[in-house]
This record gives structure tokens, sequence and C-alpha cells, in this order.
């Protein structure tokens, strides 16, 4: 069993392997992990199909343009969440995820919004944080282990 790219600690058949095969996320915060997910797998058709239906034909124009050089996801950071339970109809996670792009580690960070649409939750939009990456990197020395889950240590590895 292979953990889920989420760092839900579950493994991906149980966590969000099913909602990124069609079964519907029961909350914001489950679906915002299946998209982390899906983007680390490559599967860009849940990217598409989770997206709100107003925005579903810009992500199909983004991704038939020139695609930008390939990024390696490599972890999901939850910061907060507001609303987006099995009750609600909108909510918020707040999200630092963790990529490799040409070998240095970067951050993407987000305020998503999400919604239900024919009672399932789909993402709407989001703002890009701007907050310095070293709140979710944190302190990492010359000599610990890589964060991108290479098995090196830093500095012979993304610190270069």
């Amino acid at each position: 069993m292979a953990q889920c790219p989420c760092n839900s600690g579950s493994d991906f058949a149980h966590c969000c392997q099913p909602y990124i095969d069609g079964n519907p996320a029961p909350t914001a915060l489950a679906l915002m992990r299946s998209r982390f997910s899906a983007f680390a797998v490559g599967k860009l058709d849940h990217i598409e199909r989770t997206f709100a239906k107003a925005k579903r034909q810009d992500f199909t124009l983004l991704t038939s343009a020139e695609t930008p050089a390939p990024v390696e996801w490599v972890s999901l950071k939850i910061l907060n969440t507001e609303s987006g339970g099995e009750e609600d109809d909108t909510g918020v996670v707040e999200f630092a995820a963790l990529y490799k792009k040409d070998n240095k580690l970067q951050v993407h960070m987000e305020r998503s919004n999400f919604c239900r649409e024919d009672g399932e939750w789909v993402y709407v939009d989001g703002e890009v944080r701007a907050d310095d990456p070293g709140s979710f990197l944190g302190k990492v020395g010359r000599n610990d282990l890589c964060l991108c889950r290479s098995g090196k240590k830093y500095k012979k590895c993304c610190g270069v």
C-alpha cells in the first residue's frame, strides 16, 4: 500500500484514490486533498472534473496550451479550513503545497474557495498567498534529509 501524496497518513487506495476515480468528496478538505494527489499522480481529468462549471473551460484551455516545465508535487500542508463540512454549501481551505521544479524546492500557498454544484464539492477559485515559503519549509539544516523525499541530504539534493 502506497502512502497518499496528500500527507494524510493513510494509504492512497483508502484516501484520495476513490475521489480521483470519481466518487464525490464528502468535504471541501477531502476534495482539496484529492486535487493535490491528482496533480501528484498525473490524473488531470480529476482536476478538470472538480472545477466549478464556469471554470472548466479555462482549465481545458490551459492544458491544451504550452505545458510549463514539469513539476514534482512533494508535500501538502493544510494551514486552515473554514466551513466546507458535510452539511455546508461553501468552504475555504488554505494550504501550502511543496513542489520540486528544476531541482529546487518551491512552495505554492493558496486560499481556495469551494462550493457545492449539483450536490458535489467543486473548486471555485483561489487566491495565491505571497507569504514567505519559510513558514512552510521551516529551518532545514544542510545535513537534514531533503524535504523532497529523495532520501538524500538536503545539501546534496535541493539545497544546492
